[in-house]
């Protein structure tokens, strides 16, 4: 069994409402389950998050990777202490998707003291990978 790697509470219903007013609810991206390790949430494919051809654009598969390890980022610091800030994101784009909705899993590959590094894999309704994605983040102290 992996040690749960989270320092708050997951509360799924809190962490959609918290996102519901900025980008993650303009693209209907919602958080849908969690382990004690991973992050998984998904988002749409439709006329938010399609570019001009037809299909998801990467952009968006960005954002849907950005938003599941900066909010799993910040479950893991004690927000009195510090917040999670995105520093760099890369992604790789593996197959196109026109329709339905894809599904990402935010899993740490490091939890350091001043950043963290998470890999995002998203995958289509098939479970066939979409994009890879890696965010890194930067552990920020709360001045005060």
């Amino acid at each position: 069994m992996t040690k749960p790697i989270w320092f708050s509470r997951v509360d799924l219903d809190a962490l959609n409402a918290r996102h519901a007013g900025d980008i993650n609810g303009h693209l209907g991206i919602e958080m849908t389950d969690y382990g004690p390790d991973w992050l998984e949430g998904r988002m749409p494919v439709d006329a938010r998050t399609r570019q001009p051809r037809g299909i998801l654009h990467g952009g968006a598969s960005v954002v849907l990777a950005e938003t599941l390890a900066s909010a799993a980022a910040n479950l893991c610091v004690d927000p009195e202490a510090a917040h999670c800030v995105g520093q760099e994101v890369n992604a790789n784009h593996l197959r196109a998707v026109a329709h339905g909705y894809v599904k990402g899993v935010a899993k740490p590959v490091h939890l350091g003291r001043t950043s963290q590094v998470w890999s995002i894999e998203i995958s289509d309704e098939q479970g066939r990978p979409t994009c890879v994605s890696r965010l890194t983040i930067a552990v920020v102290p709360r001045r005060g």
